[in-house]
């Protein structure tokens, strides 16, 4: 089926599993250029193919903006996309987010966010500080911006690390930012260093014995249930827990070498 449509539409199709069993591929184009066809059910070999065409709104291209509102955390903090109006609190950062990134309001990222200030607000030590799978920079920017120095911020894609560094200029953070493989590259020595990725990378690093490890660190990307074998896992590097937050189903946490 998938290649049948990439005939009538080489530019590309949309794939969505709609469940266990139910896939929808979309097809986007003008009036006129995709084949008019009814709305209709068919067989396809073994399966059932139901057929509709709709039109969507002529601004459809804009409205992914919809969902990147500004983060706002007490008067401390905010992270907020280009076309939204500056907060009113202590710092304003912004942050262009394209079609690919966030703004800071995932549950992942604003679990580090809310740690990175309660860290600053305690008046620890603000030496480097490393941002690992940095995305649209978010967290390297913000610790930029409390003072951490230097600042490098890793990503495993380019377009993160482009992402990065173009933020990076429009708030005027001064930061490093490059491309990063935490499965066989050494994280660089750091005073913090805040690791939102996944839970089989995070385990992956904290059994390669790659590396001298951070002063503290914060890991997030992960979820409540795999918050103790995350822990668990650091506490053999003498990484012991320090704090723990969840947020929904998530959860990040705050490491602090013994």
């Amino acid at each position: 089926m998938l290649a049948e449509l990439l005939e009538l539409a080489p530019s590309g199709v949309e794939e969505v599993s709609l469940g266990d069993d139910v896939v929808e591929y979309a097809v986007y184009g003008p009036p006129g250029e995709l084949p008019a066809l009814p709305d209709l059910k068919a067989a396809a070999g073994g399966a059932l193919v139901e057929i509709s065409t709709s039109e969507i709104a002529e601004d459809w291209s804009e409205r992914w903006r919809e969902f990147h509102r500004p983060l706002v955390l007490g008067r401390r903090l905010t992270v907020r996309p280009p076309w939204e109006p500056p907060g009113d609190t202590e710092l304003d950062i912004v942050i262009d987010p394209g079609q690919a990134f966030g703004t800071g309001a995932h549950a992942t990222t604003r679990l580090c966010l809310e740690l990175l200030l309660e860290l600053a607000g305690d008046g620890c030590d603000r030496g480097p500080f490393v941002d690992v799978g940095c995305g649209s920079g978010v967290l390297a920017i913000v610790a930029a911006a409390l003072g951490w120095a230097p600042v490098i911020a890793l990503d495993i894609e380019r377009e993160s690390v482009d992402a990065t560094l173009g933020n990076a200029s429009a708030n005027g953070a001064k930061l490093e930012a490059r491309r990063f493989d935490l499965r066989r590259d050494p994280v660089p020595e750091a005073s913090l260093v805040a690791a939102n990725v996944l839970a089989p990378q995070l385990l992956g690093w904290a059994h390669s014995g790659r590396g001298r490890w951070p002063e503290m660190l914060i890991v997030s990307g992960i979820l409540n249930g795999e918050a103790d074998r995350i822990a668990d896992a650091f506490a053999v590097n003498g990484l012991g827990e320090r704090e723990r937050r969840t947020r929904g189903e998530w959860a990040a946490l705050l490491l602090a070498r013994r």
